[in-house]
């Protein structure tokens, strides 16, 4: 049986025109001029595409032959009639070719959301599916269990267990396709619940609050102060069945939940039947500090853990979990549905793999390594070229906090997109507290998500940052 590049592709022509030689030309001619056929593609054969069309053979031949001489295709003994690679289609990108930003785009990202995707292991990534996708039974192609796939629920929860401290078993891990996904699942069984508000940190991502708010859910806001989330004040809320944190590394501040109010959430979440919603996003990444295991290692049955490799490997495998008390999980399945509708087996198979062969503890070792660097290349650059600025939040995670003078947060933010660099200030993360009646007070400070740009880039991003930071009073890297 001939490879299957030796079928070329599958093409669908309209032919119009004086005649079926000159028809099948101009409309050959006009599918590479537009980028539908894309330079290096394999035509079929002379043979096979006459019968497609219903044609005689030497038409296609002499369309072919035509089309050689002008340039437009290349023909050479036993690899066939390609597009030639010099084509340059007109109103099309070639497959494969990375386009430019948008004129006026950022030149350089800081933004959070993304680690460095240049660094996905690709090569391992791939070793990985191709031993799962050959090992995977048959079943594995169908929709398949709600909870998703038992090879990646198994290797979490023996991960989970030894890397974050988590107590999880298999059959309370759900996979779901990113962390909102997972929220929004838990937001359908508070909503069951009759449960009337989730309380959420005074900082964090508006699209969380947003898809808790949009689901008729209050939000009232805990203070986040040096150390975390004043847990404390959930006993004065009234109506509020669960609470959101991010304990291991508050987004965006980057500090970490004290021990103390740790307890006092648990202890809360036991007293009133609440839950705790623990989002580790970046918990993997620590660098100045003994590891901080998951708040749900202190009570399995009160604690929602969320989990993701939008940090650790790449957000567009959209690849998530929750361990959950084991009274949720019907719950649960019963708002997903009864089968695993948006996760892919194929990617869930490999990433069992990849966890099981060690390459993830591998590459999160490693860019654990490369991060650190980046931060402290990030601080020592700051330490010469804006002495003044204080650094908060360095300890972990992917993102840092630049202390501002009083009222500069917006006009840095400004300056910086002058220079093509994206920036967030504090300001975008900042709620009201609860019950407070007033705004928190005004924090002037950027969050830099020293992780984003590409090897390339970064120290285009870095000089880029040192250049729009103001002058200010004495400071010191926490």
């Amino acid at each position: 049986m001939p490879p299957p590049s030796a079928f070329g592709i599958d093409l669908h022509l309209e032919l119009t025109g004086p005649g079926l030689r000159v028809g099948l030309t101009d409309a050959l001619r006009e599918a590479v001029r537009t980028g539908r056929l894309a330079p290096g593609a394999l035509l079929p054969s002379s043979r096979s595409l006459a019968a497609d069309l219903g044609i005689a053979r030497n038409t296609v031949v002499d369309a072919y032959a035509r089309l050689v001489a002008e340039g437009w295709l290349t023909a050479q003994q036993g690899s066939g009639t390609r597009v030639a690679r010099r084509a340059e289609p007109v109103g099309a990108t070639p497959a494969g070719v990375r386009t430019r930003p948008a004129e006026g785009g950022p030149r350089y990202n800081l933004l959070l959301g993304s680690p460095n995707l240049s660094e996905f292991p690709r090569k391992q990534w791939l070793a990985a599916a191709r031993r799962a996708l050959t090992a995977a039974p048959h079943e594995a192609f169908g929709l398949g269990d709600a909870l998703g796939r038992v090879e990646l629920r198994t290797a979490l929860a023996g991960y989970l267990t030894r890397a974050r401290g988590v107590h999880a078993e298999p059959e309370r891990v759900v996979i779901c396709s990113g962390f909102h996904h997972g929220l929004m699942l838990i937001t359908r069984v508070l909503q069951a619940r009759q449960v009337p508000a989730v309380a959420i940190e005074s900082y964090g991502l508006d699209v969380s609050r947003d898809q808790l708010a949009s689901a008729g859910l209050r939000t009232p806001s805990l203070h986040v102060d040096e150390r975390g989330a004043r847990t404390d004040d959930l006993v004065r809320l009234r109506g509020v069945g669960a609470v959101l944190l991010t304990p291991a590394h508050q987004f965006p501040t980057g500090v970490v939940l004290h021990r103390d109010r740790r307890a006092a959430a648990v202890e809360w979440a036991r007293a009133t039947g609440g839950l705790i919603l623990e989002d580790d996003y970046d918990g993997e990444f620590r660098y100045d500090r003994q590891p901080v295991g998951a708040v749900q290692g202190l009570d399995p049955e009160r604690v929602v853990y969320f989990g993701t490799v939008s940090k650790s490997l790449a957000p567009g495998l959209r690849l998530a979990w929750m361990v959950l008390p084991r009274d949720l999980v019907p719950e649960i399945v019963a708002a997903k549905g009864q089968a695993d509708w948006v996760s892919s087996a194929l990617e869930q198979l490999t990433f069992a793999e990849f966890i099981a062969s060690g390459e993830y503890d591998r590459q999160v070792r490693s860019m654990r390594l490369r991060y650190r660097r980046r931060r402290d290349q990030l601080v020592a650059a700051l330490a010469r070229r804006a002495p003044g600025i204080r650094v908060t939040g360095i300890a972990a995670g992917l993102q840092m906090v630049l202390e501002l003078p009083p009222g500069t947060e917006s006009s840095v933010v400004e300056a910086a997109a002058r220079q093509g660099l994206a920036v967030s200030g504090m300001a975008e993360f900042r709620y009201d507290v609860a019950g407070s009646g007033a705004q928190l007070p005004l924090r002037d400070a950027l969050v830099v998500n020293y992780a984003a740009p590409s090897n390339s880039a970064w120290a285009g991003a870095l000089d880029a940052l040192c250049a729009v930071m103001p002058s200010a009073g004495d400071a010191a890297a926490e």
